[in-house]
């Protein structure tokens, strides 16, 4: 997903497009729950492996998703440091 903006203001629409890039061949299901359950950019980056479990996808799933998630958490907080960063000495 070629987006600019923060995974914390992604839409349900932003994480379905992500989800789908990142797991094209997971079942139509793991996309599905998603959307049904309106799992946004915040909603995302708090996803734990119970979450994941009560969704409905499997351990090997679990983990790579896990993973993924880690790297988009990672990120923010990179861009929410560059923030604080730019705030502290801007002037």
């Amino acid at each position: 997903m070629g987006s600019s903006r923060r995974v914390s203001f992604w839409s349900v629409e932003e994480v379905s497009e992500w989800i789908q890039e990142q797991y094209p061949t997971q079942p139509h299901a793991l996309h599905e729950a998603m959307s049904q359950h309106a799992i946004s950019g915040r909603a995302l980056l708090r996803i734990t492996v119970h979450h994941l479990r009560r969704l409905g996808v499997g351990e090997e799933a679990q983990r790579e998703i896990l993973q993924d998630v880690l790297l988009l958490r990672v990120q923010e907080e990179l861009e929410n440091l560059n923030d604080i960063y730019q705030e502290c000495f801007s002037s």
